[in-house]
């Protein structure tokens, strides 16, 4: 194929659209913006509802013989020197779900980091499978886990060499980047595939200073969301394809299985123009990113209570293996202040949002859409956030507890757990039974609790504790963690019954 990444194929047939006057008798209903609601046109502006048209029957002809999302799908696995590429309106919690089903069905076994998000975890819940939990590489000091390692897939392979497959998150939302090529290298030596979850890490293949990206370290399919570090519009999302041991035409079936009959065509011109911008200026763009970053870590690193997580802090023995310098991570722990402090009051203060927070850590992330007035900002809005800690304080106590405490033991399947017979049992009586449902503090968005894990006090203290220090769970049914949602006592006796007669 002749590559030409000055195209754009979708782009170029929105404007083909237009020149044409095309009238449609189809969706989407609003018409070219004519029967949309002033008020919400006069929000959103015409340009969105000018853009929203069908993809097939508008954009491309009924057939789609134009092959217009399939020449922009071949430009973007190009770029990131992939086999196939697929376009997905739907988000990466989409995505990662049809590479899972992908590589294993109902019942059969998938090595998983237990760092995944939640919707690594809903993909069990609908397929069925079997995870096999990867211990992450805990940083006991600073309460964060970072990728699993090598070593720790290959003993999991020994141990359940029936898996058909592994998944591993990286870079994590903290920057944190695992060893993809070794981790890779385990998994082919079996046969089997290596899936990835990079939905942070859309930028990697466009600057030789950033992390290797899934594709180069040899990946099978990587799954990247283009809006959170890319140019995308929110849930706009792609995933990659290389070799043999995931078929490209299984991948696709897959994902229309999952994968709504009504995307977006303003997504998919988002992804388009997204790639054609950094095959043209990536490499300037994220240089600049890079640069700005740098300045953002050593002017915070000036302010007196706060220190920004660097390489030195996340990579090394039994930590990361590399690190992503562009989601900037500020550790608050010395200026006495939470997180979801800080986050609040940058919020009410100087109308700034960071990415994430946690117990004791705010997350800025940078990208190429950045520059020295925005960054400036920020840094003059944490600085304000320094002199205001005094009265901020004392930060609201969350009991984290060691990474041994934190795992909880699988009793069951998430599926089985997820839909079998439930009931809701107070917070203080749900230590030693088995969760119906997630809880994850969000963001990031990494569960604390699965359905079909055992419940622990220190797990529940946890959750309870930063509940009440601001943490924002925003699955389990009762949102006041009152109450849990745990598999019914008949259930689990008769599971157990099932397990024992194996």
């Amino acid at each position: 194929m002749s590559v030409d990444h000055t195209r754009a194929p979708v782009l170029e047939a929105l404007v083909e659209y237009h020149r044409q006057g095309r009238l449609a008798f189809s969706p989407p209903g609003h018409k070219q913006a004519r029967g949309a609601d002033p008020d919400v046109r006069s929000v959103l502006g015409d340009a969105v509802f000018l853009g929203d048209v069908l993809a097939s029957g508008g954009l491309d002809d009924r057939l789609t013989r134009g092959r217009v999302l399939e020449r922009a799908e071949e430009l973007m696995a190009d770029a990131v020197h992939a086999e196939h590429t697929f376009f997905t309106t739907c988000g990466s919690s989409l995505s990662v779900k049809a590479a899972m089903l992908s590589v294993a069905g109902p019942h059969e076994k998938l090595l998983i980091g237990r760092d995944a998000h939640k919707s690594v975890v809903s993909g069990l819940i609908l397929a069925g499978i079997e995870p096999v939990w990867v211990e992450p590489q805990w940083d006991a000091e600073r309460h964060l886990a970072h990728p699993p390692s090598a070593a720790s897939f290959e003993k999991a392979f020994e141990a359940h060499p029936d898996a058909k497959g592994a998944l591993v998150t990286s870079p994590t939302p903290y920057g944190a980047c695992a060893d993809l090529r070794a981790i890779a290298e385990v998994c082919h030596r079996r046969g089997l595939p290596l899936v990835v979850d990079e939905a942070w890490g859309a930028h990697l293949p466009f600057h030789p200073e950033l992390p290797s990206w899934a594709m180069d370290a040899g990946a099978d399919i990587c799954v990247t969301s283009v809006h959170k570090m890319g140019s995308g519009l929110e849930q706009g999302s792609v995933f990659h394809l290389q070799g043999d041991r995931v078929p490209a035409e299984l991948l696709k079936t897959r994902a229309d299985l999952l994968g709504t009959t009504s995307p977006s065509t303003l997504l998919y011109a988002g992804l388009d123009g997204w790639r054609r911008q950094m095959c043209l200026h990536g490499e300037e763009l994220m240089g600049t990113a890079l640069e700005l970053a740098a300045e953002v870590r050593a002017a915070v690193e000036q302010i007196d209570g706060m220190h920004v997580d660097d390489r030195a802090d996340y990579c090394g023995p039994d930590l990361a293996d590399d690190f992503d310098p562009l989601p900037v991570v500020i550790d608050l722990e010395e200026l006495g202040v939470s997180g979801f402090q800080a986050a609040d009051w940058l919020h009410e203060h100087h109308a700034v949002d960071v990415h994430l927070s946690d117990h004791r850590r705010i997350g800025a992330q940078i990208t190429h859409g950045d520059d020295r007035a925005t960054t400036g900002e920020l840094v003059s809005a944490l600085k304000d956030l320094a002199h205001a800690a005094p009265d901020l304080r004392p930060a609201p106590r969350t009991e984290v507890p060691p990474p041994a405490e934190l795992r909880l033991a699988q009793a069951l399947l998430p599926r089985d757990a997820f839909f079998g017979p439930a009931e809701h049992v107070p917070l203080s009586k749900a230590a030693g039974r088995v969760a119906a449902e997630l809880i994850t503090p969000y963001p990031p968005g990494i569960p604390a609790v699965l359905p079909g894990e055992r419940l622990t006090e220190p797990v529940l203290r946890y959750l309870r504790s930063g509940l009440e220090a601001g943490m924002n769970l925003p699955d389990p049914t009762d949102r006041r963690l009152d109450t849990v949602r745990v598999v019914a006592r008949d259930a689990e006796r008769a599971e157990r019954g099932r397990r024992s007669e194996k």
